[in-house]
């Protein structure tokens, strides 16, 4: 069987993690997100539609966390804050256990990411209401809320790299391929 490991079971030495969904999902927010912050106040009709099409993205998102494949569904990575911080702990000892999908922290930023963008479009659309036009805590929690994120991002970014390390698995390829080693 192509993949199987010689000498061992006959199941493939790879399994299908990411969806095209996901995946889809993941570099369109990846791309949109950054054209959102470099266009900002300097192209505002680009900036608007990019966030109609980040509102978009996210509910498409949060549908498929509920009735998605397997490793998208919420249900299947959302853990408890204890998990999540012993998980942590386990990471900083690099002594983590490897998940095949969203692993506790992984789950926790992706709920606090979809939160929080999902806080960025409803502030950025309220800019353009009549009601909430020119009103200042509103494009003060935008920023506040978009600059957080960033550090989000960061995190997400540093939690990638140390992972991949830990577990000698690429994610990033895995998030463009959809494949991750079996065990």
């Amino acid at each position: 069987m192509p993949g199987a490991v010689a000498g061992r079971d006959m199941r493939p030495a790879r399994i299908k993690v990411w969806d095209p969904v996901v995946r889809l999902f993941h570099w369109s927010l990846v791309g949109f997100f950054a054209f959102s912050f470099v266009t900002g106040d300097e192209w505002k009709s680009a900036h608007i539609v990019s966030g109609y099409i980040i509102g978009g993205l996210v509910a498409i998102r949060v549908l498929w966390g509920l009735f998605g494949s397997q490793h998208a569904r919420f249900v299947n990575f959302i853990y408890s804050p204890f998990t999540v911080l012993r998980f942590l702990a386990d990471t900083a000892g690099m002594r983590a256990k490897r998940y095949i999908g969203h692993n506790p922290a992984g789950g926790a930023m992706v709920i606090a990411l979809l939160v929080m963008i999902a806080g960025i479009v409803t502030t950025g659309y309220m800019q353009t209401t009549d009601a909430y036009w020119g009103v200042e805590w509103v494009e003060d929690t935008h920023k506040t809320l978009v600059y957080a994120t960033l550090g989000l991002i960061g995190l997400h970014i540093a939690g990638v790299v140390l992972a991949s390390i830990e577990h000698r698995e690429n994610l990033v390829r895995a998030m463009v391929t959809g494949w991750k080693r079996r065990d």
